[in-house]
């Protein structure tokens, strides 16, 4: 799935990447809450449901956002 300027491969639950010859875990640093979401994602939203370890993440103009204490992470 693109990623930002890469793609991800989901794979068990987790997420990788493409990195000099072999593939990296592609998790997210800190809390990077995505602020100003005007809308709620979940079943029938429109956008792709990717699970991801214990929750799910929704693709979003090549962005990752999970469902985080009454808002949207950043993925």
């Amino acid at each position: 799935m693109p990623h930002r300027d890469h793609v991800d491969y989901v794979h068990d639950g987790h997420l990788h990447r493409e990195h000099d010859g072999h593939f990296d875990e592609c998790e997210p640093e800190g809390h990077n809450e995505h602020g100003a979401h005007t809308h709620a994602h979940g079943d029938g939203c429109g956008h792709v449901a990717v699970p991801h370890a214990d929750h799910v993440d929704y693709v979003h103009d090549g962005h990752r956002h999970a469902v985080h204490d009454g808002h949207y992470d950043e993925h």
